[in-house]
């Protein structure tokens, strides 16, 4: 996943709240989303205690995964859980993937 930019999916321990995000850097961003909602709780992510990661796809430019962050978005959680379950249908937590 080097050199490369990350939409990414993260949510909570139970599941309940979705955040989708984009980087260039999937590890160190998931390690601030943690320190956020373990310590600061400022941002939405670190309200709602997302951080386990359970979907990402990569892209070749910023402007790909940047239009692809806003499709998602844009999207209802149905079908945002299929988008999920078709990656990830057992919505393991994948950060150990990236670690």
């Amino acid at each position: 996943m080097l050199n490369k930019y990350i939409v990414y999916i993260i949510t909570n321990k139970n599941k309940t709240t979705l955040y989708i995000g984009v980087t260039n850097n999937l590890q160190k961003r998931l390690s601030q989303h943690y320190f956020d909602s373990e310590h600061t709780k400022k941002s939405f992510a670190g309200k709602y205690n997302c951080h386990y990661l359970i979907y990402y796809e990569a892209f070749e430019t910023v402007n790909e995964a940047i239009h692809r962050e806003k499709e998602l978005k844009k999207w209802r959680r149905e079908k945002k859980e299929n988008l999920i379950n078709s990656f990830n249908p057992e919505w393991n937590f994948l950060n150990n993937e990236v670690f």
